[in-house]
């Protein structure tokens, strides 16, 4: 990512779904296209509270624009960045209409707590070299 600032990845820190998914879009996402910060911590209060207050709890993305994605947009916008499979795999999702991806989205968001544990370790373990794309 040459010209440009990362854009945020905000996810919820105490679900083990969205720590799983912050591991999983590391190491993938070579560019160094996104940083992540925690709903809720330093970073998460830099965006004025107007534009928090209706923000769904779980992953969202800060555009360099300053424009927030959420819900499925979001999953498919970070998909479209981590190589050549996933662009195809968010290119295909994107044929499907928005309204039933945010309703799969939604019932996942729902339940993911109940799935996925929350994480033992709130800052999940990060090889030292990407350590510095983790943010407060």
């Amino acid at each position: 990512m040459a010209d440009r600032a990362p854009e945020i990845v905000f996810y919820d820190g105490d679900c083990g779904l969205c720590h799983s998914a912050v591991r999983f879009i590391l190491p993938r996402d070579r560019h160094g296209h996104f940083s992540f910060a925690p709903i809720g911590g330093e970073t998460f209060a830099r965006i004025p509270a107007a534009s928090r207050a209706d923000l769904p709890h779980s992953i969202l993305v800060l555009r360099a624009d300053g424009s927030i994605m959420v819900r499925s947009a979001a999953a498919l916008h970070i998909l479209g960045q981590l190589g050549p499979a996933w662009k195809t795999l968010a290119w295909i999702l994107r044929l499907v209409p928005r309204p039933p991806l945010d309703w799969c989205y939604d019932r996942i968001a729902r339940t993911r707590r109940r799935w996925f544990h929350k994480p033992a370790n709130v800052c999940p373990v990060i090889p030292p070299g990407l350590r510095g794309r983790l943010l407060a």
